[in-house]
């Protein structure tokens, strides 16, 4: 594989930007090697600098569901571009957005746009704190609500691939207000919650884990959750910026039939371009300024080309046979890597929820943050690494998910599942 051109510009991006990139998981640190500069992307592909061709599974970590370049989505974005980049004023776009999101997710009655995932679950929790007047909050080990200070506590995603359990920077008084306790652990979750219910604001979660992988919630896991917050009157917060629309077009409480007080979206809704989302119960979110007293602003929040971006394709996704071709592609390739790994004989260990996937190198059943990081990360970038040069691109950590799209073939597929059994054999 060709690569030159990409390590040259490494070499400059790293005199300029701190560690050459601009999100730390984006530099291949984990996996070894120097990252790949992407000139452009189609449908399923990636092309390179050095005119490398890659199946991507990575798709922007999930906002390309349709696909890179959907032609509705160009065509969609062209012509709102034409008209003006950023008003700093209401749209139309931004309510229908704001329609299609409500009927996807019936939990949210109102919604307020905003440019990020940080910027949702950061907002959601200071909404949460000042509708319950309380302080604390608990996350799970493993689950990355962006890197708001107090977020970062045993966070995933670049946290996890890079080995920083909590951030230089975030104030120890901040910090303290939150609690991390184990995934999927329903006995501590109740223990926790009865020491801590008179000061508890909110309970943040991802209803399936995807930046330590793909951690699916244990049976009963989320009716726990749902049950001591509403019995404690603690805002229960689900961190759907990468499940929704990919566990199921509703997202994971559509998919698990829980109804949280807030939802955080993000990633799909904004079609590929900078967008969040936080919503939920009326009562909570008419708090927010300029109805209520709980300040959250943004110059560019529900900016006109990210709300076409998002509009395109929830249409699209909305279409009749979308999740079915969506799903059956995605059995494909789970069906594909668990007998390409048994024939090969190396253990992994697979797991997925509608478009999202992680196989780790453990033999161990992952449930949690400390059974993830039972995987064997050298075997993994070995993996990567012999991926990447058959034109396969996956997530460089062990970590994160990998996702699909509507515009992966079976063809794309088969030759991912070869390449892996090919990969797999060389790294036993």
């Amino acid at each position: 594989m060709k690569s030159e051109r990409s390590k040259r510009l490494f070499q400059i991006a790293n005199s300029l930007l701190p560690g050459g990139v601009n999100s730390p998981v984006r530099a291949f640190k984990a996996v070894g090697g120097n990252p790949l500069f992407i000139e452009r992307a189609k449908g399923s592909r990636l092309y390179d600098v050095d005119g490398n061709v890659f199946i991507d599974y990575v798709l922007s970590w999930g906002p390309m569901i349709l696909g890179h370049t959907h032609p509705e989505v160009t065509k969609a974005i062209k012509e709102a571009v034409s008209k003006g980049t950023s008003y700093g004023a209401p749209t139309e776009k931004e309510i229908l957005l704001a329609r299609l999101i409500k009927k996807a997710f019936p939990s949210i009655e109102k919604v307020r746009m905003v440019n990020s995932g940080t910027e949702a679950t950061m907002s959601a929790i200071r909404a949460a704190r000042g509708f319950t007047k309380r302080d604390k909050i608990i996350k799970f080990e493993g689950c990355y609500h962006g890197h708001a200070d107090g977020l970062l506590a045993k966070a995933g995603s670049g946290a996890a691939t890079l080995g920083i359990p909590d951030s230089p920077g975030v104030p120890e008084d901040y910090a303290r207000n939150t609690i991390t306790i184990p995934f999927n652990n329903i006995k501590v979750f109740k223990e926790t919650v009865n020491r801590h219910r008179k000061d508890l604001a909110a309970v943040i979660v991802e209803p399936v884990a995807g930046n330590i992988g793909c951690v699916l919630p244990a049976p009963g896991f989320l009716e726990a959750l749902r049950e001591e917050t509403e019995r404690n009157e603690i805002v229960l917060i689900f961190d759907e910026v990468m499940t929704g629309f990919r566990v199921s077009y509703g997202g994971a409480q559509s998919f698990y039939k829980i109804k949280p007080d807030i939802t955080c979206l993000g990633k799909v809704i904004g079609g590929g371009l900078p967008v969040g989302a936080y919503g939920g119960k009326k009562e909570i979110m008419s708090i927010i300024a300029p109805e209520g007293p709980v300040y959250q602003a943004g110059t560019l929040s529900g900016n006109p080309i990210a709300m076409t971006a998002g509009i395109a394709t929830l249409t699209e996704l909305a279409k009749k046979g979308t999740y079915e071709k969506l799903n059956k592609t995605a059995e494909m390739i789970e069906h594909g890597l668990k007998d390409a790994s048994k024939r090969a004989g190396i253990k992994t260990r697979f797991y997925r929820a509608g478009t999202m996937f992680c196989t780790y190198f453990t033999d161990c059943e992952v449930i949690d943050y400390s059974t993830a990081k039972s995987s064997d990360t050298v075997k993994f970038g070995n993996f990567f690494r012999k991926m990447l040069n058959r034109g396969i691109y996956i997530a460089p950590s062990q970590f994160e998910a990998g996702f699909l799209s509507l515009s992966h073939s079976a063809a794309d597929i088969n030759k991912t599942i070869i390449s892996a059994y090919n990969s797999f054999l060389e790294i036993k």
